[in-house]
């Protein structure tokens, strides 16, 4: 990943065609360590191709994967009148779900880790 945004912030600039130097230079000023075969594979991935047309190809197939979303609940109806009481208590309980706190802790990641 650190590689790519490299290679972003390269495109940004105006750099049209980075070198792995390049990528390397931008990786070394931060203080992260570089893979030479990764810079390379994704140089041989993304040569000849256009940028914003490889982003708008991510954008369709990112968009067709599932994420998540609301989940349906079932509840079963209950058989006689009297049962209605506790199911119905129950179900309360179960809403009362307290929510955790978020945190600004990155828990041990980073983008150039």
């Amino acid at each position: 990943m650190k590689v790519i945004a490299a290679y972003l912030l390269l495109a940004l600039g105006g750099n049209t065609s980075p070198s792995c130097e390049d990528i390397e230079g931008i990786l070394e000023s931060v203080g992260a360590e570089s893979d030479k075969k990764r810079i390379e594979f994704l140089l041989s991935e993304l040569k000849g191709k256009d940028l914003a047309e490889v982003i708008a190809a991510g954008r369709e197939k990112f968009a067709s994967v599932p994420s998540g979303g609301g989940v349906a609940v079932a509840a079963a109806a209950p058989a006689a009148g009297g049962a209605a009481a506790p199911a119905a208590a129950e179900a309360k309980k179960e809403e009362k779900v307290e929510e955790k706190e978020e945190s600004d802790d990155d828990m041990g990641f980073s983008l150039f880790d």
